[in-house]
């Protein structure tokens, strides 16, 4: 992970989240995602038990980075996940205090990036509050109050991209919310991101992956 895009970068890097079948993270893992992302919510449709999880994330190779999704999670939801499988990061996805960001990276003994929810100009003030506690973070669109059976994430929601573009912001960060193959390169031109994450853009209905929207993904982000 970057900070920001520069002219001499090479590829995006690329997080496939939600991966729930053996032949979806082996799609990821085989075309060139850097990060796998697994959900432990179990109101999400993507949502896998520790036991469950523990097989999928055993196929990922070492080269490949395996992060853990979780939304306020409790200490011993943390555990169970940690006591099936090695993670190398922890998403949090919730409304996380930076004292519980803290908290929850010396209980895994791992590095945490916190999820930052955009509509507006405004949100930016809340990035810097997690500059002493996140090791980096994930932008992501905020559902509008009237949303019926929102999520705290995946959503095929997409955020105005260009309010991150003069932004300087201190940590590595990832663009996430309604990317899909079709305006991945919109997204990262006018955000400047460096690294990406997407579910549902790579799905036929929620929870349920396409291998070959997969694969367009994938190779969309190394033409960036």
């Amino acid at each position: 992970l970057k900070s920001k895009k520069s002219s001499t970068d090479m590829n995006l890097e690329v997080k496939i989240c939600g991966l729930d079948r053996a032949e979806s993270v082996d799609a990821a893992v085989k075309h060139g995602a850097a990060y796998t992302g697994f959900v432990f919510y179990p109101p999400s449709p993507r949502n896998l038990t520790p036991e469950d999880a523990a097989a999928l994330i055993a196929r990922v190779p070492e080269n490949v980075k395996r992060v853990g999704l979780f939304v306020d999670p409790t200490d011993a939801e943390i555990e169970a996940v940690l006591n099936n499988s090695q993670l190398d990061l922890i998403q949090l996805h919730g409304a996380e205090t930076t004292a519980r960001v803290q908290e929850i990276k010396q209980l895994a003994s791992l590095p945490a990036m916190k999820v930052i929810k955009l509509t507006s100009e405004a949100n930016l003030a809340k990035i810097a509050n997690y500059y002493d506690s996140a090791d980096c973070l994930l932008f992501d669109a905020k559902p509008p109050a009237d949303m019926v059976n929102a999520l705290p994430g995946g959503n095929a929601l997409a955020f105005d991209w260009s309010l991150l573009r003069d932004v300087n912001i201190s940590l590595p960060w990832m663009l996430a919310g309604g990317l899909t193959p079709e305006n991945l390169n919109e997204a990262v031109t006018t955000s400047g991101a460096t690294a990406v994450d997407v579910s549902s853009g790579v799905e036929d209905t929620p929870g349920f992956k396409n291998l070959n929207k997969i694969i367009e993904f994938l190779a969309a982000a190394k033409m960036n």
